[in-house]
C-alpha cells in the first residue's frame, strides 16, 4: 500500500464560518489553527497547503481566562534603539483593531514558514457580526459545542 500525498491542484478548500462570541482565546486559536492547516481531513500533507477558509466573527467579544486580560502583554519593535513597545490586552480588545488579539494568537499556533503564510490568508477575521463573504456560502462550525471548557461560565 502507497502512502497519499496531495497535490495542489487535487485539493478542495472549505469555507468555515465561526462566531467567538464568548469563546475562548486560546481553545478557539488551536481549532482555527488545525482547520487552517487541514490536519482535520484524512488527506493531510504537510508540505501541501491543504486547510480550509475560515471566517471568524464577533472576535471582539472573545474571552480570555484568569487574569490575561489585564496581564497579558503584546510586544513589538518600532525598529528603532530601544523600540521595543508593549500592549495589554485589554487595550487592544478594547482599542480600534481588537480582531488582532484571534489574529496572533492562530499566528503563533502554527509552525513558522512559507507555507504557514500562506494558510494565514485562508483566515478572515472580522470584529462585528456581519462578513463580505456569503457567496462563499460557508458552513457554520459550533466551537461551544465541541467542548464545554471552549466557553468561559461567569
Amino acid at each position: 500500500m502507497k502512502t497519499y500525498t496531495a497535490k495542489p491542484e487535487e485539493v478542495e478548500k472549505n469555507w468555515i464560518l465561526i462566531d467567538a462570541e464568548g469563546l475562548v482565546v486560546g481553545r478557539l486559536a488551536s481549532i482555527i489553527a488545525m482547520r487552517l492547516r487541514g490536519k482535520h481531513k484524512p488527506t493531510f500533507t504537510p508540505h501541501v497547503d491543504c486547510g480550509d477558509n475560515v471566517i471568524v466573527i464577533n472576535a471582539d467579544k472573545v474571552v480570555l481566562t484568569g487574569q490575561k486580560y489585564y496581564d497579558k502583554k503584546y510586544y513589538h519593535h518600532t525598529g528603532f534603539i530601544g523600540g521595543i513597545k508593549e500592549r495589554t490586552a485589554r487595550s487592544i480588545l478594547e482599542g480600534r483593531f481588537p480582531e488582532r488579539v484571534v489574529e496572533l494568537a492562530v499566528k503563533r499556533m502554527m509552525p513558522g514558514g512559507p507555507l504557514t503564510r500562506q494558510q494565514l490568508r485562508g483566515l478572515r477575521v472580522y470584529a462585528g457580526s456581519s462578513h463580505p463573504h456569503e457567496a462563499q456560502q460557508p458552513s457554520t462550525l459550533d466551537v461551544a459545542a465541541l467542548n464545554p471548557k471552549n466557553v468561559k461560565v461567569g
